[in-house]
């Protein structure tokens, strides 16, 4: 009877030291990094009135390395950008890659950085440079499938998805059953405990061995919401983050778990608005709504009154943080066109909407530059610097932004109100006030002149592009030229 109680004795402390095991790696911060009160998201100050830019490092320099990207600091601070979202940094598998160089979204090792851009150490000095120059980095993460020769392919197989042949699979469409036709990853199962525990470790890794300030989620609307309510309970424990979700999944801005996500029905919407006028210049249709066959016809017929359509949608679909509003990323340059393409000549215009407007503005990399050119995703492809001539139009909105409350993202900003025009079929013209700080924004989204009528505000403004004073003290007529738009503010 003794042995039997020893052996039962041994089980059950093997037992209890597997489940404080299992415990540790999901709370590895001590209780003491934990604020007495908080709630998530537990977002950092700065992200009040934060812009965002995306960094497509492949075709930054020539040399496509951290070391290299390290001179372009200043100039990004000084155009007013706080947030560098780097997309993914990680070794790419070779393993059924696709094209020369593959898929940054292929990852081969999520505790590795890719060998082109540099070392770990490479990596941590630029992200000091970062911190130094008062910006922050956010990383893209892959959680939704991995390359096909990541270790943990052949270290946990049980960790992946399998097909009716028992064998791994790559990613399948939630909303047809259907692959993805993603080949050259490998879909990873969320039923699985540990794997979500081995996801969260890894995520945990580079916020406490490289600073970074928070992450970009890749298709994290495909993961499940419960999983995203564990992980980032696990990552707020560290310290506050900036956390962003690639769709559009109210449930897990809601929860708590990130601080906004994507603005995508919004933007296909604007895209929607141009090809309406005739602004959009692209080649195929697709290019417009992404789902049609080369040289396939649709009809459009949105104009500035589908704005408020989707607003309405949002208000009530999202309870708390934010959407990004952007006009370009690397999927819509790279697989639907550049910003002059789908938006043609008014996408200037458009930027200037998605700058004001409610929410966290982006700007994609050579944006700056007016480049319009459809990076190469699956190899090198350098952009056309030609000496930043959109930069002094992006400083002037985001300058704004930083100053004047009115613009701020979130809670921190004024609503939105819409003004009404006598013309709101192609004007789209709204305000915004916090704490008075007051902008008042106007913008022809035709291809034609159309003519306005302005309301009457108190206070004197400024028109933030021409520097010109102005005061809303009586009704009057402006006429705006295709395209044309003015940005007020009192500050």
């Amino acid at each position: 009877m003794n042995s039997k109680i020893a052996v039962y004795s041994i089980l059950i402390l093997m037992a209890a030291g597997l489940l404080y095991y299992l415990y540790s790696r999901q709370n590895t911060q001590l209780a003491t990094t934990r604020p007495t009160t908080w709630q998530k998201p537990r977002v950092p100050d700065w992200h009040k009135n934060a812009v965002i830019y995306e960094v497509n490092l492949r075709h930054f320099t020539p040399e496509n390395t951290f070391k290299s990207f390290i001179a372009h600091i200043p100039r990004l601070k000084e155009m007013g950008v706080d947030i560098l979202w780097f997309m993914p940094i990680f070794p790419i598998s070779v393993e059924k890659r696709k094209g020369e160089l593959g898929s940054p979204y292929s990852v081969a090792d999520y505790y590795q950085t890719n060998p082109d851009y540099g070392t770990m150490d490479d990596f941590k000095i630029m992200v000091q440079k970062i911190h130094e120059a008062g910006m922050y980095i956010i990383l893209d993460w892959v959680p939704n499938h991995t390359g096909w020769d990541n270790p943990w392919i052949t270290q946990h197989p049980d960790w992946y998805q399998k097909g009716k042949d028992g064998k791994i699979t790559d990613p399948i469409d939630y909303n047809t059953g259907e692959s993805w036709g993603w080949t050259d990853v490998a879909a990873l199962d969320y039923k699985n405990q540990e794997m979500r525990l081995g996801m969260i470790d890894a995520l945990k890794y580079w916020i406490n061995e490289t600073d970074i300030d928070g992450y970009r989620m890749d298709v994290a609307h495909a993961v499940p919401v419960d999983f995203w309510d564990q992980c980032t309970d696990s990552l707020y424990r560290i310290k506050p983050l900036f956390m962003l979700s690639e769709g559009e999944n109210p449930d897990i801005v809601n929860n708590g778990a990130f601080i906004g996500d994507y603005g995508w029905e919004m933007h296909h919407t604007l895209n929607e608005i141009a090809a309406s006028q005739g602004a959009n210049r692209t080649k195929t249709a697709n290019m417009v709504q992404g789902n049609l066959k080369e040289g396939e016809k649709i009809t459009i017929t949105k104009n500035a009154l589908s704005i408020d359509t989707v607003l309405a949608k949002k208000a009530k679909q999202y309870k708390t943080g934010y959407q990004m509003q952007f006009t370009s990323n690397h999927d819509e340059n790279s697989w639907a066109g550049t910003e002059m393409d789908r938006m043609g000549d008014g996408h200037k215009a458009f930027a200037v909407l998605t700058a004001t407007f409610n929410g966290i503005p982006l700007i994609y990399t050579g944006q700056e530059s007016a480049m319009d050119k459809q990076l190469e995703f699956f190899k090198k492809d350098e952009v056309p610097w030609d000496n930043y001539p959109y930069a002094g139009f992006y400083k002037k909105l985001f300058d704004l932004k930083h100053r004047n409350r009115a613009l701020w993202n979130g809670t921190f900003g004024g609503a939105l109100i819409k003004v009404a025009t006598g013309n709101d079929q192609n004007i789209y013209a709204f305000k915004r006030e916090k704490e008075g700080d007051k902008i008042f924004v106007i913008i022809n989204l035709s291809s034609s002149v159309q003519k306005a009528q302005l309301p009457v505000m108190e206070g004197e403004f400024i028109e933030v592009f021409s520097g010109t004073k102005k005061q809303f003290s009586q009704p009057e007529t402006l006429e705006l030229k295709p395209w044309e738009y003015f940005v007020y503010s009192n500050k």
